[in-house]
């Protein structure tokens, strides 16, 4: 399934927004900010940033905090990239088809850049132009989305912790909505508090975040089965030599991709009261769900 059509100048937006936050390479220390735009700018597709700014199109045309939120987004996305390749971790060598962080920078270097994206991920957060209860709102539910509980951080906790040991349904359930759907839901639900939401809209759209974002780590995890290294940009099949919790581990690539789907049509009734609001969220969706990289 290709891109929809108004992603590519969502992408430009995002990618000028980053420039222009993101430090120079000549500026001291050098040495970290070469490191940062390194894997900021390694040729991410911007699914969360994308995803945060047409939440907020729902409800107003001024985007400009949905622009400094999905960038803030795309910094703590490619912190969590950097720290989950580290020998430590992941122990991974390529990454959008590239050496990763550590390979390129050294060990120390990249813990540090992951360390940067993530602080200046919470500086662009408080520099944005809302008003103060909306910006306080749209902060606390990103720093929810990468923390512990229930964030992405819990859920990278407890996929160490399952590595090469059995798992349950509920387990499994529990690492892939913390670690991949939280800040899946955290650029929706961000992006609509940044448009201006009402409360109700928001939590219709924070269902809706959650569930896409776990059919997407569905998604993900059957990839790393079916598709090779060079189509996904990252080392394939490393879920499987890791015995890593993974939904075709535990239920086989035919179930996993039913459960996709269902997620997908969960996901997707929660758009329905948006009406032609929705369309562009709504072939978002229907992307991740359907796309082979």
């Amino acid at each position: 399934m290709k891109l929809p059509d108004f992603y590519a100048a969502d992408h430009a937006a995002i990618e000028a927004a980053l420039e222009q936050i993101l430090p120079a390479e000549t500026t001291p220390p050098s040495s970290i900010h070469r490191a940062m735009r390194y894997s900021v700018f390694a040729g991410g597709k911007r699914v969360r940033p994308v995803l945060c700014l047409e939440a907020a199109r729902m409800f107003t045309e001024n985007l400009a905090a949905a622009v400094q939120t999905g960038c803030a987004l795309e910094f703590i996305h490619t912190y969590s990239l950097i720290h989950d390749d580290l020998p430590a971790l992941d122990n991974d060598d390529l990454r959008r088809g590239k050496p990763t962080n550590h390979k390129v920078f050294g060990e120390a270097m990249a813990i540090l850049a992951g360390d940067a994206l993530l602080t200046l991920a919470f500086q662009t957060l408080a520099g944005a132009p809302l008003d103060p209860e909306r910006r306080v709102r749209v902060i606390s539910e990103i720093a929810a989305a990468a923390g512990t509980v229930n964030g992405m951080v819990g859920g990278q906790v407890a996929d160490v912790e399952g590595e090469g040991k059995p798992v349950n349904a509920a387990t499994l359930e529990y690492i892939h909505r913390s670690k991949t759907a939280a800040l899946i839901r955290g650029a929706i639900v961000g992006g609509a508090i940044a448009g201006g939401a009402a409360s109700e809209d928001v939590e219709r759209l924070r269902r809706f975040g959650d569930t896409i974002g776990w059919a997407f780590q569905v998604v993900d995890d059957v990839l790393d089965v079916e598709e090779s290294s060079a189509a996904l940009g990252k080392t394939a099949g490393k879920d499987q030599a890791q015995q890593k919790a993974t939904y075709p581990a535990l239920y086989g690539l035919e179930k996993s991709r039913a459960i996709a789907a269902e997620l997908e049509a969960r996901a997707l009734a929660e758009l329905d009261a948006f009406g032609e609001r929705a369309a562009r969220l709504r072939q978002l969706a229907q992307f991740l769900v359907a796309r082979r990289s």
